[in-house]
């Protein structure tokens, strides 16, 4: 089996642990079994050492939660929360401590789920404030598997890690800014698209006019994008069936002439298959209309719902759904809105084939 398949095995397991409520149970079910699968053998203290203590300045006996070794010097450090907690509102304050006064280039705050990287690429031996990756175990990304094979026993190597780990981090910054640019545009921004396009003076209103005119042409140059490259994938799968034997089909339902797939749906329902054609294949993506709602389903299956689309009223909202398959719904004023919940519903898409 190779790294990307404990990965995968190791993510699939997610969905199942729900019930873990203390740090310590995270640490055995979730933290320990990642650090085996980056090949450190988790019973040995030479390779993982856990409770790794050290006097840091006035504090004394400061404990880590785990050390990986080589050569007797710690070269990764690991500070757990429980699983569920959220790290953003975590301070790493004992891995920040420890990181100064170790030979650890690396230190790892995680919930056993979400794994932030940390090293010192502002100022030597002081830990950065941002980590420069973040890998969400329940859904990794296969560049994100790939930036993790770096740490593994047999590939680790520190010079090879922090040559892309300060554009790692810059890419990942630059990537939340832009999400927060879509969703609320700054006035830099703003200003910047208003002096290219409009001759005029920039006046507050032609700065109110310009909030949301910059808003909508971000979200639907996203969305333009994201429909041509679905656009693209299905000439090729068109082409494709031409050129394969065809099968007799079975016989289709007859149609519900009272329900009506509307463009706004069908829209919608090409944004979330863009969006999670990063952990499933997009040809296993259906739509499903009823009277009431929009159902976008994995695999044709009713048990499988991504979410669902309730574009019958006034107010448009998505219906998005947790573990338990329970729904909650949210707001949408805009189809490209549906962007800000993909995290959403690549974690429920994945859960399904886990």
């Amino acid at each position: 089996m190779d790294f990307a398949d404990r990965i995968r095995e190791l993510s699939s397991r997610i969905p199942q642990l729900g019930q873990i409520s203390t740090e310590e149970a995270t640490k055995n079910a979730l933290v320990l079994p990642f650090i085996n699968a980056l090949g450190y053998n988790v019973f040995d203290p030479r390779e993982v050492t856990p409770e790794l203590t050290a006097d840091v300045g006035t504090k004394k006996g400061e404990k880590v939660d785990y050390a990986v070794m080589r050569d007797g010097e710690p070269i990764m450090l690991f500070e757990v929360k429980c699983l569920g907690t959220s790290l953003d509102k975590c301070h790493a304050s004992q891995l920040y401590r420890y990181f100064s006064v170790t030979a650890a280039r690396f230190g790892v705050l995680t919930n056993g789920v979400n794994y932030r990287f940390f090293s010192d690429l502002d100022a030597p031996n002081k830990m950065d404030s941002k980590p420069f990756l973040e890998v969400d175990l329940s859904a990794p990304e296969d560049g994100q598997v790939a930036q993790l094979k770096k740490f593994t026993k047999s590939s680790f190597d520190v010079e090879g890690i922090l040559e892309t780990a300060s554009d790692l981090k810059y890419t990942s910054e630059i990537k939340k800014v832009l999400l927060q640019e879509m969703a609320e545009p700054s006035e830099d921004l703003v200003r910047l698209f208003a002096k290219r396009v409009h001759s005029g003076m920039f006046t507050k209103a032609v700065k109110e006019q310009f909030e949301s005119i910059t808003r909508r042409a971000l979200q639907e140059f996203v969305s333009d994008r994201v429909r041509d490259r679905l656009t693209s994938a299905l000439n090729q799968e068109s082409e494709t069936r031409e050129e394969t034997p065809k099968k007799a089909a079975a016989p289709l339902p007859e149609p519900d002439d009272e329900v009506v797939t509307t463009p706004e749906e069908w829209e919608a329902f090409h944004v979330v298959r863009g969006i999670i054609a990063e952990v499933v294949d997009p040809k296993r993506v259906f739509l499903r209309d009823v009277r009431s709602y929009c159902g976008i389903l994995l695999d044709d299956n009713n048990r499988k719902p991504i979410c669902r689309l309730w574009f019958n009223t006034a107010q448009n909202y998505l219906g998005l759904f947790d573990e338990e398959k329970r729904e909650r719904r949210e707001a949408i004023e805009e189809i490209t809105d549906i962007f800000r919940f993909a995290k959403d519903l690549k974690e429920t898409a994945a859960r399904y084939d886990a």
